[in-house]
């Protein structure tokens, strides 16, 4: 025997759902609260070409390094103080999903995978705080 229960639509707009925001609120990414801006050394631990300085005034840039400042939606997998994984789609150049492990407010371990452009990436990275930025860009890139 079944037994059917009817929910009022107007009740299930406001029952919340673990993972998932309201399209006007973005939620907040704990780990990146606690990154320190400034200058930034990543050092890649699977290819060193990839290594890189950046001026990092908005920590999300991390989240989404191999597509840059694309227009991307993100989906938050997991989000605490030391550490998060956030799963993001580019529409037109790909995709990606990557996990920022905070050890100190100026260590931090990256690991992010996805395809870009029709071919699929995998980079680890080391960041380091190094100093305060030259400039004040504030989330600019250039490799070493």
């Amino acid at each position: 025997m079944r037994l059917a229960i009817l929910i009022p639509v107007a009740m299930l707009a406001s029952v919340a759902v673990p993972g998932f925001s309201q399209p006007a609120q973005a939620p907040t990414i704990a780990a990146l609260q606690v990154i320190q801006p400034g200058q930034w050394a990543l050092r890649s631990r699977t290819d060193p070409v990839q290594s890189r300085a950046l001026c990092l005034g908005d920590p999300a840039l991390l989240l989404q390094l191999r597509h840059g400042a694309a227009a991307c939606t993100r989906f938050v997998v997991a989000n605490d103080p030391r550490g998060a994984t956030v799963q993001y789609r580019c529409p037109g150049s790909g995709n990606g999903r990557t996990t920022i492990r905070v050890e100190t407010p100026r260590l931090i371990q990256i690991e992010s995978q996805g395809i870009m452009n029709n071919e699929p990436f995998v980079v680890e990275f080391e960041g380091r705080r190094v100093g305060e930025c030259a400039g004040r860009d504030g989330g600019s890139a250039s490799r070493r």
